[in-house]
């Protein structure tokens, strides 16, 4: 597993209480998408409390116990790793992140663009601009974020599905409804993105592998992705 310690500060907290603080977290990729955060055992202020599971622990601080919340992995046995979605709030430095830690070699920028955008599902137009926002994101496909008037409207319907990310927020989606079939979730915006992602706060995007889509005339082949 890949791994390098980060010069940020992080801090843990569940229940109010602080669980860790780190100056010298480390992170690791236990997969290829995204690095996880293994803080020094010595810079976990909880008690790690021993499970059925040799190397998983709960976590208890001041009264509260977090089951399963840590674990310590072979290779690894001098540093702790909690589990993101089991802590309440994790800080980098004194601002909060969210879903997992960024990854420091991952970068979205998004650009406003004049290029000729039309999606279309189940050969029926669903949206066409000439003032996209492109969001580049390391590693995906590029996405076209459209302004809704430049958007059929009357073919979406709104779904509960919410999905989150660390370096744009959280999204909500629609599903398309061209008569003939449904897509589901195929259509997201973020209304109150994260700073770096401003830009796209309020605009809509489709999945490039799941509609049809021609930029200036061009048709675009469907890109292979976790999204796919």
């Amino acid at each position: 597993m890949r791994q390098e310690t980060s010069q940020k500060r992080v801090r843990a907290y569940a229940g109010g209480r602080l669980v860790a603080d780190s100056a010298r977290p480390v992170l690791v990729w236990e997969i290829p998408y995204y690095p996880t955060y293994f803080l020094p055992a010595a810079d976990v202020l909880a008690t790690l409390e021993p499970t059925d599971d040799p190397v998983v622990f709960d976590v208890v601080a001041d009264g509260i116990r977090v089951p399963g919340a840590a674990s310590r992995l072979p290779g690894l046995e001098d540093l702790v790793r909690l589990r993101f979605d089991a802590m309440d709030e994790w800080l980098e430095e004194d601002e909060p992140i969210y879903v997992h830690p960024r990854d420091p070699y991952k970068r979205v920028d998004v650009l406003a663009s004049s290029r000729h955008v039309v999606v279309s599902v189940d050969g029926v137009t669903v949206a066409e601009s000439r003032q996209p926002r492109i969001l580049f994101e390391t590693s995906l496909p590029q996405r076209y974020y459209l302004p809704l008037t430049d958007v059929r409207l009357d073919l979406l319907t709104p779904s509960t599905t919410r999905s989150h990310c660390p370096y744009k927020g959280t999204a909500s989606y629609w599903s398309v409804d061209t008569g003939r079939s449904v897509h589901e979730d195929v259509v997201w915006m973020y209304r109150a993105p994260l700073p770096e992602s401003q830009k796209v706060a309020g605009l809509v995007c489709f999945y490039n592998e799941k509609v049809d889509l021609v930029v200036d005339g061009v048709a675009q082949a469907r890109p292979d992705s976790p999204f796919s």
